[in-house]
């Protein structure tokens, strides 16, 4: 009898620890799928199968290669069974992190892009700018090779927030024009992206206006037994344009409480290459070199080769995770990324007269330090479930140096700025129905800025006005509260309130202008906020709308720059700003088309009050002033508009087999802003019509996408203001005005997996050659361009 009980009792034990994943479409099983459930994870075997003591109450995570993230629950296992879909995307599983914790898309009001594991190995980019690029949502302007400034609903730069592993990147010195930050991130390091579309002030304050660009590095992962874990991966890379030469290499190395990753890249880029076919005006016929003491304009031998367009990048990140049991979660991340010298090259190729007029404009290196401490604990009982703290440190320098052709007297400002910011954030399931968000937040920001002039002849150099305030700070203090409430399994119903207070204060040194004042001193609060409604009348159905306020605090950037915006202006300090406020509705819907189409529709419109803008101005009563030499209109950062922005979003997937699916997707966007006049203008950031069209063809060891994209055309009149003056980067209508060109590419992209460890990827953009230069950057984007790529997962 005793050996019959103890014979049920085995196989009660073997059926509720036993389960399998398989693929929903083939039921064949998935090997190598991590399942993770508190703190315990295992690995499905070449049937799929894994075992891990599950309770009913337990959150299951699933992640698996060429599969969607999902976030489950026992009661979804049929049979110890469950059943991933690769193309048919459930609604309600794809997880996301809008709000700081892991929750499921499908519970968002906001439109959220998502991009996985598979979709950043899939179009091998060379840079996290590249990455954006491949989604219709977000557009990237380029003014040099190593750059890319993410434009999202007509915001750029300092109206969108860059976050890495939910720590803002933003600091007091992003600036208005266009901003290339978003490169300092490495795309090989990278686990997944998410883009919040539309205001995010609400949980990160100042700056999250167009939108939200999280980016989450590789996470350490634990050992599943008692022995110690090692793994990671090599990659190298070669792209024939800009004669790329990529190499990458990640560890892990773990046990089943300590785990340890490491991650390195190198990339090495020469002048990139333009196409074949397109507008005569992009070509670089002249460029400068320095010879015998002299700066000589001489003939590009090969005018579509971007002289003075290269620089290597380096990228390390060190993380360290220890989870002593399934209640604690401690985490440090070290990350630093510098570049080589970066040539400014649309400041390159800008002529006066009969000559260029710079004989050098480079950046110098652009470093980006960050160390980074979060400790996460859950508990059944209390006034949270969960909480997180957030302390990190970061440290960015850039520097910018110039000289005119036949100058011998270069210009140099030199920018540094440490960060400190805490975020205290918590979570409480009150009931199944009720969840409550809440937290804190503080940022410090203090800036050192520098300049000089630099003989190149003897060397000698004597201080020059720095760009910004030297010693300049920018704080911000902010406490957020957000509900959601289920009434039933259909709906789920988001808000909340945030606070903001911010305080600056910039001290200016008269010895090179004389300043009507000697301070700025700012202090502005804001309260911001969202109203959302996600409801599923049926499981093919989803329906989104959302309310929601941002605003941005005039940083350091907007009070006190002193810097040369473009050929004969100056932008001086200002001290009497506020901040910009912006008001957003948006309305959504996702509708699967019986089991082969999936459709999805987004159309939003967002109001900037107050805002913050560059118009003409006068410095003691002047117009004008002397800059580096030459007679500059005075100009000034001002409270001087408004603007309104408004768009449709759209994406249409078919399904044709299990294997053969083609994705489409559509933005479509406008923007104006006000004058000093009154009269309307285009808004700079807004991008022109997108299109992306592509199929992708899927094996077990195979993924291939053949795909095509679009830019619509932007006419003189449709360009802003202050794109009208820049005839140096655009093409010439037939009334010899600048313009931008449409323009298309077609695209193919693929990989091989050799066996379980080595993959082969290759890749040949532009395929026909078109020569074109994206909307309002400086530099004109690859000609045809192969790609080959070898990794190896051990």
């Amino acid at each position: 009898m005793k050996t019959l009980l103890a014979l049920i009792c085995l196989i009660i034990g073997i059926i509720s620890s036993a389960q399998t994943i398989l693929d929903k479409e083939s039921k064949q099983p998935i090997p190598d799928a991590e399942v993770t459930v508190g703190n315990a994870s295992a690995i499905t075997d070449e049937n799929g199968n894994f075992s891990l003591d599950i309770k009913e109450e337990d959150e299951i995570i699933i992640s698996a290669e060429n599969y969607p993230v999902v976030k489950t629950s026992l009661k979804k296992f049929e049979n110890g069974i469950y059943y991933l879909s690769a193309h048919f995307v459930e609604l309600e599983n794809i997880v996301i992190t809008p709000n700081r914790w892991a929750n499921q898309l499908s519970d968002s009001p906001n439109k959220v892009i998502s991009i996985s594991t598979q979709e950043i190995e899939l179009p091998n980019p060379q840079t996290v700018a590249d990455l954006l690029n491949e989604k219709t949502e977000v557009f990237v302007q380029k003014s040099q090779l190593g750059g890319g400034s993410p434009m999202i609903r007509g915001f750029s730069t300092n109206r969108v927030l860059i976050s890495v592993d939910g720590v803002r990147m933003n600091n007091a010195i992003f600036r208005s024009g266009n901003l290339q930050n978003v490169i300092a991130l490495d795309a090989n390091a990278l686990q997944s992206v998410e883009v919040m579309l539309g205001p995010g002030s609400l949980l990160y304050g100042s700056d999250a206006i167009g939108g939200v660009m999280g980016f989450y590095t590789l996470t350490p992962q634990f050992s599943t037994q008692d022995k110690f874990m090692a793994n990671g991966s090599l990659m190298t890379r070669y792209s024939t344009a800009n004669n790329e030469k990529t190499a990458h290499a990640h560890f892990n190395l773990a046990g089943r409480k300590f785990s340890s990753l490491t991650s390195f890249s190198f990339s090495d880029f020469d002048d990139l290459k333009m196409g074949t076919h397109g507008p005569e005006e992009y070509l670089r016929n002249h460029y400068v070199i320095r010879e015998n003491g002299e700066d000589i304009q001489v003939d590009n031998e090969d005018p579509r080769k971007q002289v003075g367009s290269g620089y290597e990048q380096y990228n390390v990140m060190q993380k360290f995770r220890y989870k002593p049991n399934s209640s604690w979660d401690l985490n440090y991340g070290f990350h630093y990324s510098t570049t080589s010298d970066v040539p400014r090259y649309d400041r390159l190729i800008r002529y006066r007269n009969e000559n260029l007029r710079s004989a050098e404009w480079y950046y110098g290196p652009q470093t980006w330090m960050m160390n980074h401490f979060s400790v996460e604990h859950k508990a059944e009982k209390g006034f949270y479930n969960d909480v997180k703290l957030n302390l990190a440190h970061q440290f960015f320098e850039e520097s910018r140096h110039d000289r005119n052709f036949g100058n011998e007297e270069r210009t140099d400002q030199t920018e540094k700025v440490n960060v400190y910011s805490a975020n205290l954030d918590f979570l409480k399931f009150i009931n199944s129905k009720n969840t409550l968000y809440y937290g804190i937040e503080t940022l410090f920001n203090k800036v050192n800025s520098t300049g000089k002039i630099t003989d190149i002849v003897d060397g000698n150099q004597e201080e020059f006005s720095s760009r910004y305030p030297d010693g300049a700070t920018w704080n911000s203090y902010a406490a957020y509260i957000s509900y959601e409430f289920k009434p039933i399994e259909k709906i789920t119903i988001q808000g909340g309130l945030r606070y903001n207070y911010v305080s600056s204060l910039s001290k200016f040194n008269s010895q090179f202008y004389d300043f009507p004042f000697t301070e700025a001193k700012i202090e502005t609060g804001a309260l911001t906020g969202n109203i959302g409604l996600n409801y599923h009348p049926t499981k093919k159905t989803e329906l989104r709308a959302v309310f929601s306020t941002g605003f941005r605090a005039p940083n350091i950037d907007d009070i006190g720059k002193i810097f040369d915006s473009e050929p004969g202006a100056v932008v001086i300090p200002n001290p009497d700003l506020e901040h910009e406020y912006v008001y957003n509705g948006e309305i959504g819907m996702s509708q699967k088309l019986g089991n082969f189409a999936k459709l999805d529709v987004s159309v939003f419109y967002t109001d900037l009050k107050n805002a913050l803008v560059r118009r003409d101005f006068t410095l003691n009563g002047q117009d004008s002033i002397v800059y580096a030499g030459e007679m500059s209109r005075v100009q000034a950062i001002q409270n001087a508009a408004k603007a309104y922005a408004y768009g449709v979003e759209v994406s249409l997937e078919f399904y044709f087999t299990q294997k053969l699916m083609m994705k489409n997707s559509v933005n479509y966007q406008k923007g104006k802003e006000e004058l000093d006049n009154g009269d309307e203008a285009p808004l700079r950031h807004i991008a022109p019509l997108l299109v992306k069209s592509g199929i992708t063809y899927q094996t077990k060891k195979f993924r291939t996408e053949l795909y095509m994209m679009y830019n619509g055309e932007i006419s003189n009149a449709d360009l802003a203001p202050s794109e009208q003056e820049k005839d140096y980067m655009y093409a010439i209508d037939e009334n010899g005005n600048p313009y931008s060109p449409s323009w298309y590419t077609l695209n193919l992209k693929g990989i091989y997996d050799v066996n379980s460890s080595l993959s082969i990827s290759a890749g040949w953009e532009n395929m026909t050659n078109e020569r074109y230069r994206p909307y309002s950057s400086g530099i004109v984007a690859a000609g045809s361009n192969l790609i080959l790529a070898v990794r190896f997962d051990f």
